[in-house]
């Protein structure tokens, strides 16, 4: 695919001093959740530039962006990594569990979950497929007592493999909402992520109003109790607000797995980038960081 860029590029975070006129062209690959890689030419048809970030997840990331001109649009600020998107990765060690997780915001659905638990197991592909992340999980922990330590410890991972891959949520719609059907049953999500720094004071707000009428306790031997407890822990660590609400449905298996895929496309829309806002902080206070 080839776009006529009339305007200015410009990579890392110092802006072009000379704008000219450039061709991108953008290999079906670079959306296919691989390494990213732009190739500019110049209007005359010089030598061509290839920009890949090559840093590993946990480092500094090169960060590009163009402006577009055409009609008013624009592209935002992208990032590109070596291991193509942003990653999060967090390993949870307790004396009941230990979790490892890690998530790729900008990936291609890739499920890959194993908790112990066949049921939650089956939800986290949820996750993974209808917010197109994806989304690999390793636990053990005391299920020969109860599923509720490593419920939550899964959580509590996700959540904070969630916060660390965002970063400093520049340029993301920071806003998602959907409801999704499956059969009788009709669940509604909206989120938003909740972080900022005031009066040089960090604040934390996150928030979960959770409104599901279950109607058995079990599906299979999942426990439908630790639904509620699952959205409260993830909310706890990526400190999001978060609202679900119940509009129709009867059976307890459509109800939670219309909760996890309206969750994850909600999710999928505040995480994605707004091609309007030009990698700016998606808050009128200009701020999401702790610091």
């Amino acid at each position: 695919m080839e776009l006529s860029l009339p305007s200015h590029v410009a990579c890392s975070s110092a802006p072009s001093a000379q704008p000219s006129k450039a061709v991108a062209r953008v290999s079906p690959a670079s959306l296919s959740g691989s390494a990213s890689r732009i190739r500019l030419f110049s209007a005359a048809g010089s030598k061509s530039r290839s920009f890949m970030g090559d840093s590993p997840a946990r480092s500094t990331v090169v960060l590009c962006s163009a402006s577009l001109d055409h009609n008013g649009a624009s592209v935002p600020e992208a990032r590109a990594i070596g291991t193509g998107g942003r990653i999060g990765e967090v390993k949870r060690v307790t004396k009941e569990t230990n979790v490892s997780v890690k998530i790729n915001l900008d990936g291609t659905g890739v499920a890959d979950s194993s908790t112990g638990i066949p049921f939650l197991d089956h939800m986290l592909d949820q996750l993974a497929s209808h917010g197109l992340f994806d989304v690999h999980v390793r636990a053990t922990g005391d299920i020969h007592i109860d599923d509720h330590h490593t419920n939550e410890d899964v959580a509590l991972a996700i959540g904070t493999a969630l916060l660390q891959a965002l970063c400093d949520r520049k340029g993301i719609h920071r806003f998602g909402d959907f409801s999704a059907p499956l059969d009788e049953a009709l669940i509604h999500v909206a989120l938003r992520k909740e972080k900022w720094t005031s009066h040089k004071r960090f604040i934390w707000r996150p928030h979960l109003s959770f409104d599901l009428q279950i109607p058995t306790r079990r599906v299979g031997t999942y426990d439908t109790q630790l639904v509620e407890h699952f959205f409260q822990s993830l909310v706890n660590t990526s400190g999001m607000t978060l609202h679900i609400r119940q509009l129709a449905g009867k059976n307890s298996h459509h109800i939670i797995e219309a909760t996890f895929k309206a969750f994850a496309r909600a999710l999928r829309q505040a995480t994605e980038y707004d091609l309007r806002r030009q990698g700016t902080i998606p808050s009128s206070k200009g701020v999401l960081s702790r610091t």
